[in-house]
């Protein structure tokens, strides 16, 4: 079945309105209960977000690829999955449902509804780290969908929950999630000063793993630009825009 541009662009919206609820509010959530842990926080901030990933992945992708990140679909455009024109729709819908998800949060917890980010997330190892762990992401999404189609909203959600760990900067890895985590001043937030930085890398590391899996796997933009198609339908899945946090 093929999905009107509406309905994908709903899907992306809702989609990432929910796993910035997810990232936002089990990071509050996880900062109460922990008692001053900040290990156990991160832990359960971490496993809630990546649960979340594969439960929205798998409930989204079948309609709009479940991107939920704009490097993400920058990374299928440039592979002809998606037309330029739609992927800026995509994108302006990511953003909008990032800011929803983080203020849907803030309500839940009884947080005022505005907040800017005090939480310093800058320095040489953090923007490094946003690079690497945007290019597992991709590479993630990349290589999985060649062969294991499947398998994909689970290999980014155990990716993501990885990365969460061995990345300085606890994996952003998404510029809308980035944007929207400078106005929490919560567990998940980054000052606004240190976003860019974060945007940057993200962008970097995407097409930095985008050019390396069109190397190692020389037919990816063709089947890239099958990407809609395969979207539309459950039965064929998607070959490449399954995504995260």
């Amino acid at each position: 079945m093929k999905y009107s541009f509406i309905r994908r662009l709903a899907a992306e919206l809702v989609g990432t309105a929910f796993l910035l609820m997810a990232v936002v509010g089990s990071g509050i959530m996880a900062e109460r209960l922990s008692g001053g842990n900040v290990s156990l926080a991160l832990l359960e901030n971490t496993i809630a977000t990546g649960a979340a990933l594969i439960a929205l992945i798998l409930t989204f992708g079948p309609i709009s690829g479940g991107h939920f990140n704009p490097a993400v679909t920058l990374a299928d455009a440039t592979q002809k999955g998606l037309p330029w024109r739609e992927a800026l729709g995509y994108i302006a819908a990511q953003c909008a449902g990032a800011f929803l998800g983080v203020y849907a949060a803030h309500i839940m917890f009884g947080q005022r509804v505005l907040q800017i980010s005090e939480n310093a997330r800058n320095g040489l190892p953090q923007l490094f780290s946003e690079f690497i762990a945007s290019f597992g992401l991709l590479a993630v999404i990349w290589g999985c969908s060649r062969a294991q189609k499947s398998a994909v909203p689970f290999a980014v959600g155990a990716y993501i929950t990885a990365a969460y760990w061995f990345t300085a900067s606890t994996s952003f890895a998404n510029p809308a999630v980035t944007v929207a985590r400078s106005f929490t001043n919560t567990f998940a937030g980054i000052r606004p000063a240190d976003a860019p930085g974060f945007i940057a890398m993200q962008f970097v590391g995407a097409l930095a793993a985008t050019l390396l899996f069109r190397w190692l796997v020389p037919s990816l933009p063709e089947r890239a630009s099958q990407l809609l198609a395969a979207d539309a339908d459950p039965e064929s899945a998607s070959d490449a825009a399954y995504i995260m946090k």
